[in-house]
């Protein structure tokens, strides 16, 4: 009753669901793009120095969109080469690549599981440095906290351990029986890591849906 009373106030928390939503979204896309670009040159490819530094431009770059996404959400856009801003970016770069080496330097499941722990908390840390960064604060409560940082970097980690997972560990595809269009014949295939990367994308946006509307509610 207090809400049907008040419209605005119900006006302002759509307007913060449907900022969160979009910015999650695009955010998502950024990410999805930029881990999915690196992980395909260091990963899935014959890795060389050319083709490591390639994919962390790629996913340095990618962090840097992101964080000017967030900072333009919850902010405002201001200087996206600010030194400090810059930090932020570079902070989850080292992240995903440090993810990477430990899970190869160790080795089998225990490796993507050890990996997984160390993204959980690079990410925990750079989401606290953002929030100080383009926030000027972070939540002061522990319900607040968790569903910023904790719950975010958890699934974000997990979705990153199901893609290194089903490249590692799944050896699985399907191919359709031959498709005639006309005069064309094609077959469609689906493998594991193309799953790995839908399920990535999906708790990605979860996790920064989460993310922006926490946030913009505090």
């Amino acid at each position: 009753m207090s809400v049907i009373s008040q419209p605005e106030v119900l006006g302002q928390t759509t307007r913060r669901r449907v900022i969160g939503m979009t910015a999650a979204a695009c955010t998502t896309g950024i990410e999805a793009l930029a881990v999915g670009t690196w992980f395909l040159l260091v990963v899935l490819e014959t890795r060389t120095a050319a083709t490591a530094l390639a994919g962390v431009g790629v996913l340095f770059c990618g962090s840097l969109l992101r964080a000017s996404i967030f900072g333009a959400t919850t902010s405002e856009l201001g200087d996206i080469l600010e030194p400090r801003r810059l930090c932020t970016a570079v902070f989850v770069t080292a992240g995903w690549v440090l993810w990477l080496l430990v899970a190869e330097s160790i080795g089998g499941v225990a490796g993507v599981l050890a990996g997984g722990v160390v993204l959980v908390g690079t990410l925990l840390i750079h989401f606290s440095l953002e929030r100080r960064v383009f926030h000027g604060s972070r939540p002061s409560h522990g319900g607040p906290r968790v569903r910023c940082g904790v719950v975010p970097a958890v699934l974000i980690a997990l979705g990153a351990t199901a893609l290194l997972s089903s490249v590692w560990f799944v050896d699985w595809s399907f191919v359709s029986p031959p498709i005639s269009l006309e005069v064309t014949r094609f077959v469609l295939r689906l493998e594991a890591v193309q799953i790995g990367f839908v399920l990535f994308g999906f708790v990605t946006f979860l996790a920064y849906q989460l993310r922006f509307t926490t946030t913009l509610e505090s």
